[in-house]
């Protein structure tokens, strides 16, 4: 698979595989369902395919939204129990069910792509305007529910919710987590993947703990933030948040949505600002905030990096250009989820090393963005290396480029996509 119009091909056809029709799976078996970030990051890809497809993929995410604004990170479409946790551990008591946190709000920018690029100007303009209140809606739900003291920056209460599941940047947090008291379960991630390559034992029962807590009281978002012992600020997760409100913003402007474009834009100000207090001098880049301890956290992961996708200052997007080259000259491939040289670096266990093509897409778009145009062709042409090395799979070592973790993933196809659309080779 060297040569680009052949990996464009196999993207196509892993889509289309794991289309279900109005939602598309990550992968088949090890996540059976539809991802809240995995949907919108993969619409980019289904655009250059089918534009239709890619606005139904988003709208059926948010026809599930809850009432109080928040967007699910999973909705169990249909039943299947080759995944754990289930709707019966969720006992969310949806219609449809769903899981009761939530994921990196990356819908607004990916809804901003989709216009921006759409053939069909008009008919993006309408589904445009229909989706953007909810997507509002959702980001104020944010700083209402996850931001209680208006420090114009959000916590996560589950590492999940940040997508990084098991990164070296909760490892103290997640500490106070107990497991006392929880169900006995059977993973059954570990049944489609490599156990190395997945969180262990022990990190999964404090999940399900927290699980059970947000159960307990009747996943209330007015509790929840208070009652978790798990309150991390993760500049990756905040960066997402501000760049989809700064999106929205000049989105609702285009369409002639003046109090949507003034909300979303008083709240990627607010965060932007606020990130600043994420910075540590000594690494060159941002940190995540223990909200419990008030302390920043010591951890040189990749989502101080994934700030590049906020609007920042230009020393700021430099530094961090600089800080991805600093990281290339100990790995083969950009960029790593954790820092080579720190002790906890693993090369295969999910967020605690290895490369995954969905930062690598927002890293370089940022930088690219800011003028650091090199550093960003760097993270490209690594990225489409991996895929030679190790076709589409979930994520990658990246010292080998060995593939880890699910096989034949929908979003690595649609960034692969998004890849090439840049050197020409798909029409955007």
């Amino acid at each position: 698979m060297h040569d680009r119009p052949t990996m464009l091909r196999e993207a196509a056809a892993i889509l289309a595989e794991n289309d279900r029709g109005t939602y598309t799976v990550p992968t088949h078996g090890l996540y059976p369902f539809q991802w809240n970030w995995d949907s919108c990051l993969s619409a980019l890809g289904l655009a250059h395919l089918d534009e239709d497809r890619a606005w139904t993929e988003i709208e059926t995410l948010f026809a599930h939204q809850w009432d109080d604004g928040m967007v699910p990170h999973i909705v169990f479409h249909v039943a299947d129990d080759g995944y754990f946790p289930g709707p019966d551990v969720w006992g969310t008591d949806r219609a449809v069910p769903t899981s009761g946190i939530t994921q990196p709000p990356v819908a607004g920018f990916a809804v901003s792509r989709l216009f921006d690029r759409a053939t069909d100007r008009a008919a993006a303009a309408e589904r445009a305007a229909r989706l953007l209140p909810a997507i509002t809606r959702w980001h104020e739900w944010f700083l209402a529910c996850r931001d209680p003291k208006s420090t114009g920056l959000v916590a996560i209460i589950h590492p999940w919710e940040s997508g990084r599941d098991n990164s070296v940047d909760w490892d103290a947090a997640f500490d106070r987590v107990p497991t006392d008291g929880v169900a006995p379960f059977t993973r059954r991630d570990t049944m489609h993947a490599n156990p190395e390559h997945r969180p262990t034992q022990a990190q999964y029962e404090r999940y399900i703990w927290l699980v059970q807590l947000f159960r307990s009281l009747g996943w209330d978002n007015g509790k929840l933030h208070d009652a978790s012992p798990f309150q991390v600020v993760d500049p990756g997760f905040n960066a997402i948040l501000i760049r989809s409100c700064a999106d929205v913003a000049e989105l609702a402007r285009k369409l002639g949505l003046g109090d949507l474009a003034a909300r979303n834009a008083a709240m990627a100000a607010k965060g932007a600002a606020a990130l600043e207090t994420l910075w540590n001098a000594r690494l060159g880049q941002y940190v995540c905030l223990d909200r419990v301890t008030g302390r920043l956290i010591d951890s040189p992961s990749v989502g101080g990096l994934l700030a590049a996708f906020a609007p920042l200052p230009a020393h700021r997007a430099q530094a961090l250009a600089a800080r991805v080259r600093a990281l290339s000259e100990n790995i083969t491939y950009t960029v790593p989820s954790h820092d080579p040289d720190a002790p906890e670096f693993d090369t295969r266990r999910y967020w605690r090393g290895p490369v995954w093509l969905i930062v690598n897409y927002m890293i370089a778009d940022g930088l690219r963005a800011a003028g650091q145009t090199a550093v960003a062709d760097r993270i490209v042409d690594d990225s489409l290396r991996l895929i030679r090395t190790g076709g589409f799979a979930e994520y990658y070592d990246p010292m080998s480029g060995a593939p880890c973790g699910g096989g034949r993933f929908t979003w690595t196809a649609a960034m692969v996509m998004e890849f090439l659309a840049q050197d020409g080779v798909v029409q955007s």
